[in-house]
Formats: structure tokens, C-alpha cells, sequence
């Protein structure tokens, strides 16, 4: 190394391409620098109030947050931009939400997102994306459950490194948000309590699955850990992620309020404050004077950023898609098949001998509800896509069917008078993003601290010139009366259904036997005191800028519903865990979900994995062979009705300790034709079914007899059982 001139970022990835390590490249690259270069890479390249306010005013969709960019050397630093369903900056393609995409069940598919995604946000000039929000889904009352892929840590791993593998093709991957982070109207206060065991086998097996498959960076979360900011947290960002995981990534702040002390937040592994020149810049010299930290730590953070940027060149120095690419044809069609893929059949009863679903296009059809011609893609927060495109469920179904009347409810007598002459009624109910999606509230007075009292002149004006750069985004027309900023959304108030909905699916119902319930949500929905009165139900999503045509694909039976639950729906909300939106601390344990319904004894209104399809399936046989570390089950999916379909097959394995919760270890849908048979196989690594050993804050390698339950949802009565002794 000492024989190689490294003054310039470009003298650096000339150094990568030649064979040298990515890791001592970066080492004699910011030797170079100096201190106040050094010291710049430690936050984002924002004006604190010039920044937020441009944020605030649009800004967040018309550019990208860029932090460490060094002029002098050519190096270009980080330019972030969120993406959970689709890229924020641009007239990207809005996808559906996260968790529609974990009703797929289908990681080959998530990967395709991912690399459509990845390619948008590289045309918009993005090099980092932190669309891989993975935050378990304790409880449906999540105000940001929509943004992650369910509530079980194995199936959210999966897809959640199936995403990254898509997006690094193009962009480099940020997961977040690390960790505990389910909790919203109290994100920024909240200190969650969990011992190590919960912690390592619940809250964090995801976000190692994804460290695994080559994330590029980590982002913290606002909330404390055991009376730890996760920002500030050297057990999480040093002693977990880098000590026991081996993660040689970059970590940053969640936005503007990430960080609460320069030199705490250093130590402890963070690397750059996000987006603007806040809390480091007021406070980090001080920090590095008193000796609370010192230059290596600087130096260190430094290096982390620059060896992960040489480490991904050869991607981000292939040349950028054409900002066409932003809802091409092929990216829409993508998103079509997505909604249909995500639709999830929860009811579908005969009706004078017959499913009401699907049903035929040469039938009238009635569609009724005030978001059966809304566009409603979800949060209007940071995940918001501006996408210029977007058809409602009345669009998709007037494209398809010849006869539709449309009525919005809110005459419940008119309403059930447009039913009651259709051959089929639509019942479009659910939430938007004032209901559920990220929040900010009031701001408590103990941040005011955090903000500099001006922004530094040079700052403001290196910004300015950016700004005047910018390409015009237009904003969409459904936005246009939209508040700016963050919408009002936080956690949920209640499961069910708004009053007004309610009504209307009864009003409707009883005019029409033929009704279908279609429900816009992020998460569950408690439906006991009108599911019984209708022969139909679809969970819906937030399906994205195709939401309506892709439902319309299942409802009329162009697709055949393969999705099924990422979460549990219950039968009541006191059969949850407890949830508190305004909690300042929180005790979370390893019961939730179908762990928590399955202890208590207590059954689903719809089971975890659970769906239906327009045909019917059976699991004929499985078995399990355990061999050089993995354990390989095959399961023979019999398909007992006329249409070609698919299903998933699930397993589940026991533990020998009586006390620890049942685990998903793995699953994997299968096609199956009409009258078919065909085999899915699940291979399980054994090292899955480690137990966490809080004394010696290690593995304890599994042992003794397990029991795998191969069933197609949780709680299977039909599941196939297979005992073994590991």
C-alpha cells in the first residue's frame, strides 16, 4: 500500500480495481484528508434550518440528503433517498406497501422489486436507499406496519434480504431501523425493555439475515434500548453489529432527531448524523478536546463510509438507468402483478351453489365506498412515492367490466338501492394515511437543544447551488390540496373498522347476498361484527399506483389468489398483547402474534399464513432428513380442485425447552396444477433452531428432539408432524 499514491477518491477505486482491499484503500485515502474533511463525513451535508424547511417544502421528492461529499477529493459521499415502495425522489413508480409484498410469500418476486426500485432510484441520482424497513410488527396498531413485511422475524428476514439483493444491483441497501423500533407516536421517548433472549431471537434475527446478505449500511433508531439510545448504543451498533455479526457496513442516524450527543453517538459505532449539520457540528470538537472521543474514533467512521462506497463501485460507477425508467412500462406491469400477487383471500362462500368470487365481466357490478375512487397508496410520510399514474379500485374494475355503477356511501339508503340492482356489489372500506403512517407531533422541548441557533453561511449557500440544479418533479394531482409535510397517520386508535364502513358493508350486504368486502390497510383489520354477514373478503393493501387494476385481475379471476397472512388477525383486540401509543417505557417479550395466540389457547379470526385460493389444496405427505447441518423437508402439495394454483407451504419447528416459542424456519410456495400434485421443499440450516444463551451472550447449538410441523398456516389442523432427535 505504501507504494500506491492515493490522493484523489479516484486514485482510490483505480487502487480497488487493481486487487487492494477496499478496507486499507479507505485507511490511506483519509490519512490524507484533513481534520476539518474528516470531521465533515461525520453528519449530512444539510443547513440545519434551510435543509429541514426545503424538506418540509417538497424538498424530500425533489432531491436526495447527501452527506460526506468531499469536493477536493472527488469523493462523492452518500445520496440517500427512502424507498420502501418505490423511490421517494421523482415521478418514481409507487409499488405496493411492504407488507403487501409479504402477503406474496414469494422472495424471487420481492427480489424483482427490489431491482426495479433500485433502478429508479439510481436515475434519480440515488447511491443509497433505505427503503429495507424490517421492524417486527409486535402489534397491528403500528402506525408504520405497512413499511415492513409482517410479524414474524423469519419471513420478514426473507424477504427483507430478498429486497436488498434486488436493490444492491444498483444502489447500496439500508436496513432499519435498529432496533425495537414498533412503537410510532412515541418513537422519539420510548425506552423499550427486553431481555437478551427476546432480543436476539425475535427483534434481531431479520436484521441479521440481511447483515448476512451484504447490506451496505444500517440505520439506528430514535427509540432507547434498555436505557440506551439506539443511536448512542455501543451494545447494538458496535458490540452486536460489528463484534458478533462482522458487519464492515456504514451506520447512520434515523432523520433529525437520531442523534442526542456527539460523542457518545461516535463512540459507540454511528458514523454520519442524518440529514443535516445538527448535533456533530455543535458539539463533536468540544467531544474530541475533553478527550469523550478521540481522532481514531473520527478516523474510523471515516474509513467505514469510504471502504463501503469502494467496496460497491462497480456498481455505483456503472453507468445510471435513463430517468425513464422512472414508471416504464415494464415497471408498472411489475406493480400490477405485485397488487394481484399481494391480494389476500380471506372468505369467499357459495352463493346460490356458488363462490360469489371471482366473478364474471359480463356481470353489473356495483362499487360503493369513499375509497372505492380514492387514490389510496398509504403513509404520507417519508415512504410517500410521487407517482403520476395511479388507478383506483373503481379504474381498475371500469377497465375490465363493462357495467359498473359506483356510489360513494355515504347514503347508506341510496347505497344499498345501487347494490341491491347489481349482480355483484363492491365494498371498498379501510384506512388512509390520516388513520396510519409515520408521525411527528408536537416536538418536546428537550430537542431544542439539538438545533444550531443559524446555519453556517457556506453551508447555506454550497446548498443553494444544489437546489438551483434540481430537475423539476411535478407534484401529483392527488397531492396537491395535501397538507405539506408529514401527514397526520401515527398509530392506530383502533382495529376496527371506522364506524361509517361498518354500516355501509351491513347496508350493503343486506341489499345484496352477492357482497365483497375489499379492505385498504396496513396491517389488521378486526373484522367479528361484520365478517359473518358477508360471503366475501379480500385484504386489499395499499396496493400502489395499480392497485385497482391488479385487484380487479383476482376479483374477476384473471389471477388466482395465492397470498397469504403475514400477521394474525384476532377475533378481538384483547387477544393481543397490550399496546400503548404514548408509552415512555415498554416491556417487549417473545410472545406476539401467532406465538402469543398460540400460547393463550386462544384461535385467529385468520391464521398467520393463512389464505385462500380458487381452488383447494392438501398436503399429501412430508417428510424430514437431517444431513451435514441442514435439515431438508419435502412436502407433497396436492392440488384438489379445476384450476391451476399455488400454494405455500409453511414449517414450524418445536423446541425441546417447553418454554420457548414455536419458530417459522422456513417455507416456499409451490405451484400446483388442477388435479395436480407437485413438491416443496424446504431446506432448514440447523444453526436456524439455535437457542441464545444470556450467560455467555452466545449460541447454544440446537440439541435434543424437535418436532417440525409442515402445515400451510399456523395452527394447521391438516399440518404433517415429524419428530427429531438433532
Amino acid at each position: 500500500m505504501a507504494a500506491v499514491e492515493i490522493e484523489t477518491f479516484e486514485d482510490a477505486r483505480r487502487a480497488v480495481a487493481g486487487g487492494s482491499p477496499p478496507a486499507e484503500v479507505a485507511r490511506t485515502f483519509v490519512a490524507g484528508l484533513s481534520p476539518e474533511e474528516r470531521l465533515w463525513c461525520l453528519d449530512g451535508d444539510l443547513p440545519t434550518w434551510a435543509g429541514l424547511g426545503f424538506l418540509a417544502d417538497d424538498g424530500y421528492h425533489r432531491a436526495t440528503c447527501n452527506g460526506a461529499e468531499l469536493d477536493r477529493v472527488g469523493f462523492p459521499g452518500i445520496r440517500f433517498s427512502d424507498g420502501p415502495r418505490g423511490a421517494v425522489v421523482g415521478n418514481a413508480t409507487c409499488f405496493p406497501v411492504s407488507m403487501a409484498r409479504g402477503a406474496t410469500w414469494d422472495p424471487v418476486l420481492e427480489e424483482r422489486v427490489g431491482e426495479a426500485i433500485g433502478q429508479e432510484l439510481r436515475a434519480v441520482g440515488a447511491n443509497l436507499t433505505g427503503a429495507v424497513c424490517v421492524n417486527l410488527l409486535r402489534h397491528p396498531a403500528w402506525g408504520r406496519a405497512q413499511e415492513t413485511y409482517g410479524e414474524d422475524p423469519h419471513h420478514v428476514g426473507e424477504l427483507g434480504a430478498a429486497f436488498t439483493r434486488g436493490l444492491q444491483r444498483h444502489v447500496m441497501a439500508c436496513v432499519k431501523h435498529f432496533a425495537c423500533n414498533s412503537m410510532e407516536n412515541a418513537r422519539f421517548t420510548v425506552d423499550i425493555e427486553v431481555d437478551e433472549v427476546a432480543l436476539h431471537e425475535i427483534y434481531l434475527p431479520h436484521f441479521r439475515r440481511i447483515i448476512d446478505e451484504g447490506a451496505a449500511s444500517v440505520m439506528s433508531a430514535y427509540n432507547s434500548v434498555n436505557g440506551e439510545w439506539c443511536g448512542h448504543s455501543r451494545e447494538l451498533l458496535t458490540d452486536v453489529l460489528r463484534g458478533e455479526w462482522g458487519f464492515e457496513g456504514f451506520v447512520i442516524s434515523d432523520w433529525v432527531f437520531g442523534v442526542r450527543e456527539a460523542g457518545p453517538s461516535l463512540a459507540a459505532g454511528l458514523d454520519i448524523e442524518m440529514p443535516a449539520r445538527m448535533v456533530r457540528s455543535l458539539h463533536l470538537a468540544d467531544a474530541l478536546e475533553r478527550g469523550e472521543v478521540g481522532w481514531a474514533d473520527v478516523d474510523r467512521s471515516v474509513e467505514r463510509v469510504v471502504a463501503t462506497l469502494l467496496a460497491f463501485d462497480a456498481v455505483l460507477s456503472a453507468p445510471a438507468p435513463p430517468v425513464e425508467v422512472l414508471g416504464s412500462a415494464d415497471h408498472r406491469a411489475l406493480a400490477r402483478e405485485v397488487a394481484a400477487r399481494s391480494v389476500v383471500l380471506l372468505r369467499n362462500e357459495a352463493v346460490e351453489g356458488r363462490p360469489v368470487l371471482p366473478f364474471a365481466a359480463s356481470e353489473r357490478v356495483a362499487v360503493l365506498g369513499r375509497l372505492a375512487d380514492e387514490i389510496n397508496v398509504g403513509d404520507g410520510g417519508s415512504s410517500d412515492v410521487w407517482d403520476l399514474e395511479c388507478q383506483t379500485v373503481l379504474d381498475g374494475l371500469r377497465a375490465a367490466v363493462a357495467d359498473v355503477v359506483h356510489d360513494d356511501g355515504t347514503d347508506l339508503v341510496r347505497a344499498a338501492e345501487v347494490a341491491a340492482a347489481a349482480d355483484v356489489a363492491i365494498v371498498v372500506v379501510g384506512y388512509t394515511y390520516l388513520d396510519e403512517g409515520e408521525f411527528i407531533g408536537d416536538i418536546p422541548e428537550v430537542f431544542s437543544s439539538l438545533f444550531p441557533a443559524t446555519d453556517e453561511p457556506e453551508v447555506v449557500e454550497r446548498f443553494q447551488a444544489m437546489a438551483a440544479r434540481l430537475p423539476t418533479t411535478t407534484k401529483p394531482q392527488h397531492l396537491v390540496e395535501r397538507p405539506r409535510g408529514f401527514s397526520l397517520g401515527g398509530d392506530r386508535t383502533s382495529l376496527r373498522l371506522p364506524d361509517a364502513d361498518v354500516a355501509l358493508v351491513q347496508a350493503v350486504a343486506a341489499a345484496n347476498p352477492r357482497t365483497v368486502v375489499a379492505i385498504q390497510a396496513g396491517s389488521a383489520v378486526v373484522a367479528t361484527e361484520w365478517c359473518a354477514a358477508v360471503p366475501a373478503v379480500v385484504q386489499a393493501w395499499y396496493g400502489g399506483s395499480q392497485a385497482g387494476p391488479g385487484l380487479a385481475d383476482v376479483l374477476l379471476g384473471e389471477v388466482n389468489p395465492s397470498a397469504r397472512l403475514p400477521f394474525s388477525v384476532p377475533v378481538d383486540e384483547a387477544d393481543l398483547p397490550a399496546f400503548d401509543k404514548d408509552a415512555t417505557s415498554f416491556s417487549y417479550d417473545r410472545w406476539h402474534g401467532w406465538w402469543h395466540l398460540g400460547r393463550s389457547g386462544t384461535d385467529a379470526a385468520f391464521p398467520f399464513g393463512f389464505g385462500l385460493s380458487y381452488t383447494s389444496f392438501a398436503l399429501a405427505a412430508a417428510d424430514a432428513t437431517p444431513a451435514d447441518g441442514v435439515v431438508t423437508v419435502r412436502a407433497t402439495v396436492d392440488n384438489t380442485g379445476q384450476r391451476d394454483g399455488a400454494d405455500v407451504v409453511q414449517v414450524y419447528a418445536e423446541l425441546p425447552d417447553p418454554e420457548a416459542p414455536p419458530r417459522l424456519v422456513g417455507f416456499a410456495r409451490v405451484e400446483v396444477p388442477a388435479g395436480g400434485s407437485a413438491e416443496g421443499v424446504v431446506e432448514v440450516p440447523v444453526d436456524r433452531l439455535a437457542t441464545r444463551d444470556p450467560e455467555q451472550h452466545t449460541w447454544r447449538p440446537a440439541h435434543g428432539g424437535h418436532r417440525f410441523v409442515v402445515a400451510r398456516h399456523a395452527g394447521d389442523p391438516g399440518a404433517v408432524v415429524i419428530d427429531l432427535d438433532l
